[in-house]
């Protein structure tokens, strides 16, 4: 069953914004954070790092919380373990950022019930255990086939009905 109340036009939303904080990226370059990050700055976004245990990314200066991103962004992608996610969108809500997407392949992610429940009692677009990549446009063959999985099993969002 798909998310409920997730749909393709929150996550279109989220990706149309091309300026994203990246929150929990590995220093292992080989990381898939690291990866993504890449395939992210590679398609045009301007992805900002905040890790509060390494200077940069990738050539990149990496902030230590959100609250510190100057100029702001409205839009954070969490890649943390779902024990600090909680702790994170408070962060987010108190930096000001609008849009959340909680990262997840397996197992938990990102995700937390009570960080989903938080961001959308403040009104805070949440995109909660998606993978990125089976979203952008010409992805990977792996990355398709998790989506397709995905609508097979009915745990693919959908559109909004109008």
């Amino acid at each position: 069953m798909a998310t409920p109340g997730l749909s393709l036009e929150t996550i279109d939303n989220f990706l149309a914004q091309k300026r994203i904080a990246m929150v929990g990226i590995s220093r292992e370059p080989k990381s898939f954070s690291v990866t993504l990050f890449e395939e992210l700055c590679r398609r045009g976004y301007d992805v900002v790092p905040v890790n509060p245990n390494t200077p940069n990314v990738m050539g990149r200066r990496c902030f230590a919380r959100l609250q510190d991103i100057q100029p702001p962004v409205d839009t954070a992608l969490l890649m943390t373990s779902s024990s600090v996610t909680d702790k994170v969108v408070a962060d987010c809500a108190e930096a000001g950022i609008r849009r959340v997407w909680m990262y997840r392949a397996t197992g938990k992610g990102a995700v937390s019930p009570n960080a989903v429940a938080f961001c959308r009692e403040r009104g805070i677009e949440v995109v909660p255990g998606q993978c990125p990549y089976m979203f952008l446009p010409h992805a990977g063959g792996v990355h398709r086939l998790h989506g397709f999985m995905r609508k097979l099993t009915g745990r693919y969002p959908r559109r909004a009905c109008a």
